[in-house]
């Protein structure tokens, strides 16, 4: 079973760890597709202009651009298309309209992908063999598959991305730098999370705050905090418990 894997990033090279069969890379860097092709030992670079086809064409795309690339990616798959952008509604519905023959599933690994292996969500539009043989290969590689329905996810998305990522973006632009020993362990956690969110990539985060956003929620709990006397500040807290 051959693969095409149109995006090269991180997410596409540990999806292509799974697959026990030729993979090519596509990205609109090359010189990226390039690079992850050069890491298996069966891996080739394809073309995204090309028409050639492929048992599962692999859309591992930022979510700004997931509806455009699984228009045009998709119909090159002979048997299934699987979505990894990291929403699920539309990616599934645009799957549905150009690859209505084929298999379909969205996955969402819930961690960046050096922190593999861990919990993946999983959404089936029409399983299959293919379908199945990919699920069993994620177990396989000791992950945790999370079966979810595509509505359930998004919205899960908007607070445990959206809101958590700006929570903590927001500590780190308020913090003063603190000396070392003046630290507590609230500080110290918070610290560690936001070294964790800022070691990644920023587009990766703008986009997430595109499609899950979180920033309006947080400010709403920042005003009421903020305008709270003490009988209302004390009723937050309990709130937030």
């Amino acid at each position: 079973m051959d693969a095409l894997i149109v995006g090269a990033g991180a997410v596409g090279r540990w999806f292509a760890g799974l697959l026990d069969g030729p993979v090519a890379f596509a990205d609109a860097d090359r010189e990226t597709a390039v690079a992850a092709a050069g890491a298996f030992e069966t891996g080739s670079v394809a073309s995204l202009s090309a028409d050639d086809s492929y048992d599962v064409v692999v859309i591992a795309v930022p979510m700004r651009v997931a509806e455009t690339v699984i228009r045009e990616q998709a119909p090159r798959a002979n048997r299934a298309v699987v979505d990894l952008t990291g929403s699920m509604v539309e990616p599934l519905a645009a799957m549905a309209t150009v690859a209505e023959e084929r298999e379909r599933m969205s996955l969402h690994p819930l961690f960046a992908p050096e922190h593999a292996p861990g919990r993946v969500a999983k959404s089936v539009g029409e399983g299959g063999p293919v379908v199945d043989k990919l699920s069993r290969a994620l177990v396989e590689a000791g992950n945790t598959v999370v079966p979810v329905e595509p509505s359930v996810h998004d919205d899960a998305m908007r607070t445990v991305q959206g809101q958590v990522h700006a929570a903590i973006l927001a500590f780190g632009l308020a913090a003063d730098p603190v000396p070392e020993e003046l630290a507590t362990p609230v500080y110290e956690d918070l610290q560690a999370l936001r070294e964790r969110v800022t070691s990644g990539t920023p587009g990766v985060y703008a986009d997430i705050q595109e499609t899950f956003d979180g920033v309006e929620a947080l400010q709403d709990a920042m005003d009421r905090l903020a305008d709270a006397d003490r009988a209302e500040f004390e009723e937050l807290y309990r709130d937030a418990r």
